[in-house]
């Protein structure tokens, strides 16, 4: 094993140093726990942010990765391969979408929906909302809203943006030059805001009336996250593009932009690809991951372990907490950045979002005593 203090030496002098790392060599990891090159070990609410839902090393997961590693890992998009085809199929069964496109990442499934709607209604105008987070390449950028992420990289197409939890601002910003709106069901990076019953609602209503398309960023809320397979089944509003990544194949770099309705035939051969997306290995994973889901019955389990986080979290007495599902915020009067710092000394992983905000997203399978844990250090922290 590599010592820490060499190792981090040698990052510095060989990787663009555009990460903020905290002062830890995590070495392994297994369901909602990692350990460090001491091994010691941590409990780990972050999860990749909100990557790892299924747990670290899952067997069924190492189990499936492993299987078609030994039997096909890449050939490239320039032929068939079964596995692609039963997740597209699986994903639009449970997103209500007719057809998916397949990339790695999250940025790339907004870049993807951002060509579709150009290539759809050939309106380049799109309205976002204010506090949201969509990536960081160019396209995906200019739809970020924090001016700190999009200001070096100016000249942008950017977006226009509205507050967020708004219905107004959305009738008033959305015309016949609209191309799509696009929202986060529930604005993550952003410090977990959760918008009011009937925003979504409002959104899909503003878009039909002037002819917009809505896309919806799931990238970090899907998959069980917010205690429904998608948020937007709270709402109970169908878009016309979703995009997902994250926690869709468990680790492995994958993200997919799926859409419904005339919108789903607008691709013609040669618009839009990539080498690497949505190959055998990828999908395997991804299509294991789903199978879990299903089986432990992690949907539903993140509503009642949110639920929980949320009701020990509140009698910290904080600010406020905000969450659906086993997606948390929670607002502090203390140093967000030195308490995850603090945290990661007494075994916690945690993360902020802002000065006084604190994020919860910790793997689907945390127990009750795993929650009750890292309350306690955050209590004492406090």
């Amino acid at each position: 094993m590599m010592d820490k203090r060499d190792l981090m030496k040698r990052e510095s002098e060989s990787i663009f140093q555009t990460y903020g790392r905290q002062d830890v060599l995590l070495v392994r990891g297994r369901g909602a726990r990692v350990w460090d090159s001491d091994g010691k070990e941590y409990l780990d609410f972050v999860a990749g942010i909100a990557v790892n839902s299924i747990g670290h090393c899952h067997p069924k997961l190492v189990e499936a990765v492993s299987r078609q590693a030994a039997a096909l890992i890449h050939t490239s998009n320039l032929y068939y391969t079964e596995n692609q085809v039963l997740l597209a199929e699986e994903l639009n069964g449970l997103t209500g979408m007719e057809r998916a496109y397949f990339c790695n990442s999250g940025a790339e499934s907004i870049e993807a929906a951002l060509k579709l709607v150009r290539r759809g209604t050939g309106k380049e105008r799109i309205v976002a909302a204010e506090r949201a987070f969509h990536g960081r390449t160019l396209g995906a950028l200019a739809l970020t809203y924090k001016s700190a992420y999009r200001e070096p990289f100016r000249p942008l197409r950017e977006a226009q943006f509205v507050p967020y939890n708004n219905g107004e601002a959305l009738k008033e910003a959305v015309t016949a030059k609209t191309g799509a709106v696009i929202l986060e069901p529930v604005q993550g990076e952003a410090g977990v805001y959760v918008p009011e019953e009937d925003y979504l609602r409002t959104a899909r209503d503003v878009c039909d009336d002037r002819g917009a398309l809505l896309i919806l960023d799931e990238v970090q809320t899907g998959f069980g996250r917010t205690g429904r397979w998608f948020a937007k089944e709270h709402s109970g509003v169908q878009p016309d593009i979703i995009c997902l990544a994250k926690a869709l194949a468990g680790g492995l770099p994958m993200g997919a932009m799926l859409a419904r309705g005339d919108i789903a035939g607008a691709f013609q051969k040669g618009d839009h690809g990539s080498t690497f997306a949505g190959g055998p290995l990828i999908c395997a994973a991804a299509l294991a991951v789903i199978e879990v889901i299903k089986e432990e019955g992690l949907v539903e389990r993140s509503r009642e372990m949110g639920a929980r986080l949320k009701s020990e979290l509140e009698k910290l007495k904080p600010r406020e907490v905000r969450g659906m599902g086993l997606m948390v915020g929670v607002d502090l009067d203390c140093d967000c950045k030195e308490m995850v710092e603090k945290a990661l000394r007494r075994g916690v992983l945690i993360n902020n979002t802002g000065e006084h905000t604190l994020r919860f997203i910790p793997p689907l399978v945390v127990t009750e005593e795993e929650i009750d844990r890292v309350v306690a250090v955050i209590g004492e922290l406090i």
